[in-house]
């Protein structure tokens, strides 16, 4: 953040990505619990989780939701430019402005 006042509104839309984030990786979680609980407890007995692979599947499970996390880092905050970018367009408007004259 810098003292730009668009960085209030990239804040609000990265805020609101991470909101989303959180509900696919709760969705996903509560999904797989849902699943795999009865699974490994027997319910659906010909359906057996052994120990072993259940214990991979909620690693795997981890997995995935720690990658849907880092999935954030691709969030585009387009529409706004960049503070160096505005500055050196002012900048290179106003050379060109005066060499016009």
């Amino acid at each position: 953040m810098r003292s730009d006042p668009f960085d209030v509104v990239k804040a609000i839309r990265l805020s609101r990505a991470t909101l989303g984030k959180m509900h696919q990786n709760l969705w996903w979680a509560a999904g797989y619990n849902v699943i795999a609980f009865p699974l490994a407890a027997g319910v659906f007995y010909p359906f057996l989780l052994s120990p072993e692979i259940a214990a991979l599947s909620m690693s795997g499970s981890s997995v995935i939701v720690a990658v849907n996390a880092l999935l954030l880092k691709w969030v585009r905050l387009e529409g706004f430019v960049d503070a160096q970018r505005a500055d050196a367009a002012v900048s290179g408007a106003s050379r060109a402005a005066q060499l016009a004259q």
